[in-house]
Formats: structure tokens, sequence, C-alpha cells
């Protein structure tokens, strides 16, 4: 069973249809909204300030979501993929985004839509991400362009297979 604990007396909140794993973890001033999805070792920490998910958002196995203490918050945007053990922190994700596999997106990072963060990048503290931009890295700087294929395609295409993914655990449930 996911532990989804309170914090000060703050629950988390999920949406319609939402798929929460099993080893999955949740605690405090989270809102998610509908058809997100918490994978295997993910963790959502909103602790010491808030997290708010939008909808259909995947966080994928091992990733980790916080923020920082009477600073930043965490905001995440609609259809967006967060790869396996990548770590979102105190950052600002604006809709149609994957952030690959291992990225890491520090404090007061503002990614704009449609855009990609490779796997592994290191966005540093206080970077504007282009909105239809792909950065990659360490520390990540834009490459290019997001196609209009990979904007329409992949992009979306990641985001709506975890909501497939997600409805062949609730059969389990």
């Amino acid at each position: 069973m996911a532990l989804i604990l309170p914090v000060k007396g703050i629950l988390p909140q999920q949406g319609n249809n939402c798929f929460i794993a099993p080893n999955a973890t949740i605690v405090g001033d989270v809102v998610m909204g509908d058809d997100c999805s918490v994978w295997f070792n993910a963790v959502v920490r909103g602790d010491v300030n808030s997290i708010r998910l939008g909808n259909k958002v995947n966080v994928q196995d091992g990733a980790v979501i916080h923020c920082t203490y009477e600073k930043t918050k965490t905001i995440i945007g609609n259809n967006v993929s967060i790869g396996h053990n990548a770590i979102v922190h105190g950052c600002t994700v604006e809709d149609d985004v994957l952030i690959g596999m291992g990225a890491i997106v520090m404090d007061n990072v503002h990614i704009g839509k449609n855009s990609i963060i490779a796997a592994g990048a290191v966005v540093l503290e206080n970077t504007m991400v282009e909105a239809g931009s792909i950065y990659a890295g360490v520390p990540a700087r834009k490459v290019k362009k997001v196609s209009e294929e990979l904007m329409n395609g992949e992009i979306k295409r990641i985001a709506n297979n975890y909501l497939m993914y997600s409805g062949w655990f609730k059969d389990a449930e």
C-alpha cells in the first residue's frame, strides 16, 4: 500500500482516476489533478512547501519531487512526464513537458511549455527554459528547438501511454 502521510495536518489530495504504486510515497501539501500516476519508489514530498500537479502528470519510478522551505514551491502543469530517477525541486514546469530519466531540475527553474529536458541533464538554479526547446548537458543548455513531430508525437505519446499503463493496475486494486 502506498505511503500517503499528512504533514502538519495537511493530507495529500488526488484527483479522479489517479494511480499510486504500492511503494510510492506522497506526503504533506500535495494536490494532484486528474489522471495522474506516481510510480514505484517515487517520492512526492510536500512537507516543507506545496507541490501542485496538473492533469495527466506521470512521476515515473524512483523520481523525487520536492521543494524548499519558505522559498520555493513546485508547480507542474498538465501532460507532464517526469522520467525514472529524475529530481524536480522547487521549480515551475508548464504544460506538455518531458523531463528525461535521471535529469535534475533545481530551485527557481521555469520550464516553458512543449519542452524537453534530456536524460541526465542538470538544469541549474534560476534557469529559464524557453518554451518549445530541448535542454541537455551538465549544466543544461539549449541544444535546439522541439520539432513539431516531437511536440505532437513523443511528448503527448508518453503522457498518454502512462495513463494507459496505470489502467492496467486498476484491475488489480
